[in-house]
């Protein structure tokens, strides 16, 4: 009971507020007219381009998690490197925030160690170009660096589910490898992989601390959008227009965890 009342103060109770919100005016009239702005200007643009950073960001997580997965699952169950791998997934899987926007900024930033090193004696500008750092790239590269080890956690579950006997019921058939991974290990790590995928995207999606200490010009992002209505730098009689863009991404989360759901209701089958 404390949970539920808890969930229901700081999850449901926002959630139906933005519900409301979405579909009101300045004068609580019923209108649609803040869900129709979201396809236009440049709240349709920050939708394009939170979408591109999360499922970017999610393929480059799930493809590099998987195989350090993979390098862990296959070696020592009891060995101190999956230990140390393990636990330091689990502790950078949640670094995020201002904390890893300042480690960036202290490590790459414009007057960062690396910055200045490469500057100094190798004659490299990181920042001769642009200021990548602070935008889409400089993000991409930050959240990579936390679904990575985001993956690793979420897949090696679904690894070490994959039974020594049906290798070996492959082989006493005279099965190959290319056999095992093409009619027994790919189909059934291929829902988990992409429940993974999807879990990573609406990871990303729904990050803001780390952008909004990173980007301080403008709102490239949906969560950025945000947070500009919820400071007061909105539009007179826009106010609700804030809700209609929350709202919209709770339903690209719904969607993608939805598709979560079902992935992992097929390999629950499978491995029963």
């Amino acid at each position: 009971m404390p949970f539920l009342a808890f969930a229901g103060i700081f999850l449901v109770y926002p959630t139906v507020l933005v519900l409301i919100g979405a579909f009101q005016d300045t004068n609580g009239t019923f209108t649609l007219d803040n869900l129709t702005n979201l396809f236009k200007g440049v709240y349709f643009d920050a939708f394009v381009r939170s979408i591109e950073l999360s499922a970017l960001t999610a393929v480059i997580g799930a493809i590099f998690g998987a195989l350090l997965t993979w390098a862990i699952a296959v070696g020592n169950p009891d060995g101190m490197l999956r230990r140390i791998v393990v636990a330091g997934s689990g502790v950078l899987a949640q670094f995020g925030g201002v904390p890893l926007a300042f480690a960036f900024l202290a490590t790459v930033g414009f007057e960062g160690l690396v910055t200045k090193f490469l500057r100094d004696n190798v004659g490299i500008d990181l920042f001769a170009g642009s200021a990548w750092l602070f935008e889409l790239p400089g993000l991409t590269l930050v959240y990579t660096f936390f679904q990575i080890p985001l993956m690793v956690i979420v897949f090696l579950p679904a690894l070490d589910g994959l039974r020594p006997q049906w290798r070996e019921a492959n082989a006493s058939l005279g099965g190959t490898s290319w056999t095992y991974w093409r009619h027994v290990g790919g189909p059934i790590l291929t829902p988990p992989f992409l429940g993974a995928l999807l879990l990573l995207f609406a990871n990303a999606f729904s990050a803001y601390a780390t952008a909004a200490a990173l980007v301080s010009q403008g709102s490239p992002i949906v969560p950025l959008q945000i947070r500009g209505f919820l400071t007061g730098e909105v539009v007179l009689g826009q106010e609700n227009l804030g809700k209609a863009l929350g709202l919209g991404m709770v339903i690209v989360v719904s969607i993608a965890m939805g598709v979560n759901v079902l992935l992992q209701k097929r390999v629950a089958k499978w491995v029963r």
